[in-house]
């Protein structure tokens, strides 16, 4: 049951990392930049999802709703200010704009909420189902979580291929200027990309809490990281890649924290990005991209 039950929570996790790969995964194949900011938008939501469940007494599901709205919005504001002006700009010049607002965001929320350690509210409750005669306790948090992350997934990948705007969003991932060419409004394609990408955020950073109730100024940092790492890991720019790297991403990491090392998890998870790219540098889902000379 040990092992079963630390692949239920793996999955649990990876689940988490997935949702926020797949907002990475969303900027960078359209608007082809490395969002870095990405796990500070969510902290954000979690602080928002956070104060309107505990400070204000409203139901669990408002607050994730809140959460949402305050992170689209923050992530379509970002992009407005941040980011469209440096549309012509080298890649360098964007990435060191993204973390300098990664940053801007941290340091905004210790002067707001002070850097003292927040204990997140049990949203789903502390229950769970008991299976093979109570011997396997499935949390409803970890329930919760990996349908929200199935859900997510065939969600974008049915809006990215069955809408207008999801049609639009691939052909600007496909070539900017021919899209414009064709009618398309690039910037207007791209803040909703950050927008869908913030919203998604918004989801990761309750989630997370939900299972680590531990909220403070860096929360999103770390998870950020790995689940940038699970983007890449599956091939950055695929939405089933993005799913599947989290998903490994995760079972590595509490395998690895279970019967190797909690203080070598991460160096694990790092390991095992180097090996991968090495053998498949696209990824374990990405496709190699002929670049026009």
């Amino acid at each position: 049951m040990s092992l079963l039950n630390n692949l239920i929570n793996g999955i649990s996790l990876g689940s988490v990392y997935a949702i926020i790969a797949l907002g990475y995964t969303m900027v960078y194949g359209i608007a082809k930049m490395l969002n870095f900011a990405h796990g500070d938008v969510i902290m954000i939501g979690a602080y928002a999802c956070f104060f309107m469940v505990t400070e204000y007494g409203f139901n669990p599901l408002i607050g994730i709703i809140v959460a949402i709205v305050v992170c689209t919005l923050l992530g379509v504001i970002i992009e407005r200010l941040a980011y469209k002006p440096l549309r012509q700009v080298t890649s360098l010049a964007v990435l060191i704009t993204a973390i300098g607002v990664s940053y801007f965001l941290q340091n905004a929320a210790q002067l707001l909420w002070t850097s003292n350690p927040k204990i997140f509210p049990a949203l789903f409750g502390n229950g769970g189902i008991k299976l093979f005669g109570g011997d396997l306790l499935i949390p409803y948090k970890t329930i919760v979580t990996i349908a929200a992350c199935i859900i997510i997934m065939v969600g974008l990948m049915l809006f990215t291929s069955k809408t207008k705007t999801g049609k639009a969003m691939r052909a600007c991932s496909e070539d900017k200027g021919a899209a414009q060419l064709m009618g398309i409004n690039v910037n207007r394609t791209i803040s909703i990309t950050f927008a869908i990408g913030s919203a998604l955020a918004a989801v990761a950073g309750v989630l997370l809490c939900a299972s680590y109730p531990r909220l403070v100024p860096t929360t999103g940092s770390m998870p950020g990281i790995k689940a940038f790492t699970a983007a890449v890991f599956g091939g950055i720019g695929s939405i089933p890649g993005a799913f599947l790297g989290g998903i490994l991403l995760g079972i590595i990491e509490i395998f690895s924290s279970a019967y190797l090392s909690t203080a070598l998890a991460n160096a694990i998870v790092f390991l095992v990005l180097i090996i991968v790219l090495l053998v498949k540098p696209t990824g374990l889902l990405g496709k190699k991209v002929s670049e026009k000379v």
